[in-house]
């Protein structure tokens, strides 16, 4: 029995174990151990938590049960806080307007909320810390609004500000030439390097501080902001907040961590400046000439990939366009524009990698045909005469110009004061003696100082003519012919002497003159609103169609019933040259009665070229007709070409006088060429244009100078006394000008220990410059942004001049009144207001905190690069380019550029700009000692102290 039952036991367990394989299959069994495996592990893992919890709660009532009892008054008191309720009162006034304070409390509300509250409802309920919080932040604003309010700003946005930024880029710019000065290519393109270069360059400039620490460590910045924070909390918080050391520490953090540490990081970034640059230039438009110029300067082959890139995404989808009719046209000139583009950054990419980078300059001088700009034109032009000074200084003639020169301005002015007294004769008020003598001392002055024996440097020239000149001197009233036939003669041998003019266009001076004067370009890299290619005729088909020569054998009466106006105006895209074309609607009536009409199309450069050839031919046209002036930003905006257009159709109209040709009968034959329905063809080069362009300017400043010498002032006496003083100053001048080119003494200036290139620059102001703010602030930027300290003393002085007259003929006396305006309105409650609402809706857009943008994309990033350096050359008008030149004003413009691509350098600048305005909003505290102090953990700083009191003990 019991073996059949064994036997009976083992079947059906086999047969189950058979039966639970076929079901569930051979890996069942694995699973059915580890299943009974995991539950055999939670079970115990469960066991041991349970245990372990409640082991800790039995521990915490035997320590309590230790402890005494607490006493009930504690927890009475306790129980009556929670159910007191504090009123909550809040002064909603900050600053005392309301356009203020209603953006400003919602700023306040945001930063609490998401700064503050989130993680402090998860440790109390309690709102009396809040409520602190909140008052004590208020009262901050408070005092920081009243401090503001009893500030004059004028002299912090006027000079403070620009002081510091021209500083800063001098120290940039001596870096960049300790850099220059290095032999090893590598190091003068590591940025490490520049960096070094440029905090020493801080140290020498500064004497007392140095922020490379502040500005290259994250920690030590950290550090220098706390400092700071703590200053202002001090100055800012009410006394019994501030000794509440849980309460300062805690502000402390958030304002410099939370406010200020993000913002210098945002400010620094040198893609925010990028974008920031050009969204403040935004109105002009895109300029294809600066646009291919900075494509050819650009040393960054990142640059040119990602322009590159972007070409092939613009031509890819243009491409794939699927178009007829004209729209094809356009879309092929659009593409053939983009190829030119790709093949330009290709070539130059090429040639950065290869290293084969060449000095455009130096391919110009030896391989380059050069234009020819005459000597009249070189002695009238700044920038030419520049060069030419330089040369002659070099070949020792330096004498024989400033002669020229200083006859020049005697002739000037000797006419005027002649012209003069003949008017006051008139009147009967007699100064004759006086006014001879007076010129004739001045004549003697130049005598003494070119000509007499005791000259030095001596004018060598005949010396007949010498002592004929000399002998009308003492025997003769002096007129301003007197040195005519010694300056010809100076003029011609400075003109056919080899030594001079002649060798002179074969010098590199000359091709760097060329390049200021913009006279190396390329042509293929033209394109303005102008234009330069030829005008295209538009005039419909079956429009009858005269030849000039049966124009020229018509009366002038049938000719001139001719009519013609501009009808329309467009901008246009050929090869990728922008330009504005001008539609030209012109009615011509018959001697039959009949009466024909067509259209023609002109561009600016054609009516140029046309005035220039009329002008040229008819020299009594040039004061009767003004042709519109050129412009170089914003010379497509619709303003302007509607402005241009009315002014041209007044041109046209003028010229359409029958009295104007009565007056010049042969002028038909030009406007007949002119608006005939053909391609204009230009008459004029355009070296010839350019030459116009160039010279045209000056002639017109020296008639608006020799207007000016007209008004005298109440007595012919004082006059003819202050004329003489100038010209005793303008000799004196010069020859300080010629001793400092030949002898290399330094100009007359007030004698100081320090090197002025080691100083502020608001140490640095000239004395002679009159207290106009707007001038010195221009002179300074342009003597930084330019580096004009390298030019001769006497283009400093006409740049200086010329700046006078464009500000006083622009604004007059009432710059300063601007000035003043300006400011006010910036700090109006209104403005204010604006600044606070743009702060909250771009921190908090539609209330919510704005998340951290991410870094945008390398190439998005160069293209931003690109755009911002052409925006800033594009919007540089010519009449800078003609006062300091071409060449000169993009390497400015691309200087302030580069100084904003490293962040380190930035943060300096964001700092510096700190500074100023804590110094001049609290300027009864001693902040300048204190950031001194602040800065004073720089080793580079000790170093430079060491090497001073080492120097000092020699």
């Amino acid at each position: 029995m019991l073996a059949e039952a064994g036997l009976s036991v083992w079947g059906w367990g086999g047969l189950g174990v058979v039966l639970f394989l076929i079901t569930f299959g051979p890996f069942a069994i694995f699973y059915l151990t580890f299943y009974i495996f995991c539950f055999v592990g939670g079970g115990f893992a469960v066991t041991l938590l349970f245990g372990k919890t409640s082991s800790e709660k039995h521990l915490e009532k035997c320590e309590h049960s230790y402890l005494p009892a607490t006493p009930t008054g504690i927890l009475k008191t306790l129980e009556e806080m929670k159910l007191e309720v504090k009123p909550i009162k809040i002064d909603r006034r900050v600053t005392g307007s309301n356009f203020i304070d209603e953006p400003l409390q919602q700023v306040i509300q945001f930063a609490l909320r998401d700064y503050i509250q989130y993680w402090y409802y998860t440790l109390s309920d309690d709102e009396s810390f809040l409520l602190e919080i909140r008052q004590t932040v208020q009262y901050a604003l408070v005092q920081f609004s009243t401090r503001s309010k009893e500030v004059d700003w004028q002299p912090y946005f006027t000079t403070r500000l620009v002081d510091d930024f021209a500083t800063h880029l001098r120290v940039f710019r001596k870096a960049q030439e300790r850099l220059g000065e290095k032999e090893d290519p590598k190091q003068r393109d590591a940025p490490e390097e520049l960096l070094e270069s440029f905090f020493e360059a801080e140290v020498e400039m500064e004497r007392k501080i140095c922020r490379d620490v502040v500005c290259t460590a994250p920690k030590e910045e950290e550090g220098f902001l706390r400092d700071l924070c703590e200053v202002l909390l001090y100055l800012l918080l009410p006394p019994g907040d501030f000794h509440n050391k849980n309460m300062r520490y805690f502000l402390r953090e958030i304002l410099a961590r939370g406010v200020l540490l993000p913002l210098i990081n945002q400010l620094s970034d040198p893609d925010y400046i990028n974008q920031f640059v050009i969204w403040m230039i935004r109105d002009s438009s895109a300029n294809y000439e600066a646009f291919m110029t900075i494509l050819k300067l650009t040393d960054r082959p990142a640059e040119l990939e990602a322009v590159k890139d972007k070409v092939m995404e613009e031509l890819q989808y243009l491409r794939s366009l699927d178009t007829a009719g004209d729209d094809i046209n356009v879309i092929k000139n659009q593409i053939n524009s983009l190829l030119f583009v790709k093949k330009v950054c290709e070539t130059r990419i090429q040639r950065l990698q290869s290293g084969k980078e060449v000095d455009a300059l130096k391919l110009a001088a030896n391989f380059g045909k050069l234009c020819i700009i005459p000597l009249e034109h070189i002695l009238v032009h700044n920038i030419a005469l520049q060069f030419f000074m330089d040369y002659m200084q070099q070949m020792g003639g330096q004498a024989d110009l400033f002669f020229w020169l200083t006859v020049e301005g005697y002739r000037v002015t000797a006419q005027q004061q002649l012209e003069v007294l003949q008017g006051w004769q008139k009147d009967g008020k007699k100064q004759s003696t006086q006014t001879k003598g007076l010129l004739k001392a001045a004549a003697l002055g130049v005598y003494d100082q070119y000509l007499s024996e005791k000259a030095s440097p001596r004018v060598q020239i005949d010396q007949a003519l010498v002592e004929k000149l000399s002998e009308k001197l003492s025997k003769e009233d002096p007129t301003p012919e007197i040195f005519d036939d010694i300056q010809r003669k100076v003029y011609d041998m400075m003109l056919r002497d080899e030594r001079f003019y002649p060798s002179f266009r074969q010098h590199p001076l000359y091709v760097r003159m060329l390049a200021e004067l913009d006279m190396l370009k390329e042509p293929s890299f033209r394109g303005s609103d102008d234009g330069e290619g030829e005008s295209f005729n538009g005039s419909p088909t079956g429009s009858i169609n005269l030849s000039l020569d049966d124009l020229s054998n018509t009366s002038s009466e049938e000719s001139m019933q001719l009519h013609a106006f501009i009808s329309d105006t467009g901008v246009c895209n050929d090869h990728g040259k922008t330009y504005a074309l001008y539609a030209i609607t012109v009615f011509r009536k018959n001697p039959d009665g009949s009466e024909d009409c067509w259209k023609t199309y002109r561009r600016y450069s054609d009516f140029h070229d046309f005035h220039m050839r009329i002008t040229e031919q008819f020299g009594n046209l040039s004061t009767i007709l003004k042709l519109p002036g050129k412009k170089t930003f914003n010379n497509m905006d619709r303003d302007f070409l509607e402005k241009r257009k009315k002014d041209l159709n007044a041109y046209l109209q003028l010229l359409l006088n029958p009295e104007m040709v009565k007056a010049c009968p042969t002028l038909t034959n030009y406007i007949n060429d002119f608006l005939e329905n053909k391609a204009y063809s230009k008459g004029k080069g355009d070296f010839a244009r350019k030459m116009d362009t160039f010279v045209n300017p000056l002639r017109s400043s020296m008639r608006n100078v020799s207007n000016a010498v007209k008004s005298l002032p109440d007595s012919l006496a004082e006059g003819m006394t202050k004329m003489s003083d100038n010209m005793g100053r303008m000799s004196e001048r010069l020859g300080q000008d010629i001793k400092q080119s030949i002898f290399k003494v330094p100009p007359l200036i007030a004698k100081s220990d320090i090197d002025p290139e080691h100083c502020r620059i608001s140490a640095q102001l000239d004395d002679n410059v009159d207290d106009n703010i707007p001038l010195r602030v221009m002179l300074l930027l342009m003597d930084e942004v330019f580096d004009l300290k390298e030019r001769n003393q006497w283009l400093r002085r006409n740049i200086k001049n010329l700046l006078q007259q464009l500000i006083r003929a622009t604004y007059g006396d009432t710059i300063n009144r601007k000035i003043v305006d300006h400011v006010d309105f910036m700090t109006a409650p209104e403005q204010v207001a604006d600044y606070v609402k743009r702060f909250r809706d771009s921190f908090w857009p539609n209330g919510i905190l704005a998340e951290t943008p991410p870094r945008r994309d390398k190439n998005i990033r160069m293209r931003t690069r690109v755009a911002a350096k052409t925006s800033l050359l594009g919007i540089m008008p010519d009449e800078l380019k003609h006062i300091i030149g071409a060449d000169t004003t993009r390497k400015g413009i691309l200087r302030v550029f580069d100084m904003f691509q490293h962040q380190q350098l930035n943060r300096r600048l964001v700092y510096v700009f700190l500074e100023g305005f804590l110094e001049t909003m609290f300027p009864q505290y001693k902040f300048p000692e204190l950031f001194v102090k602040l800065y004073s953990r720089s080793e580079r700083m000790h170093r430079y102290s060491q090497k001073l009191r080492s120097t000092q003990k020699r």
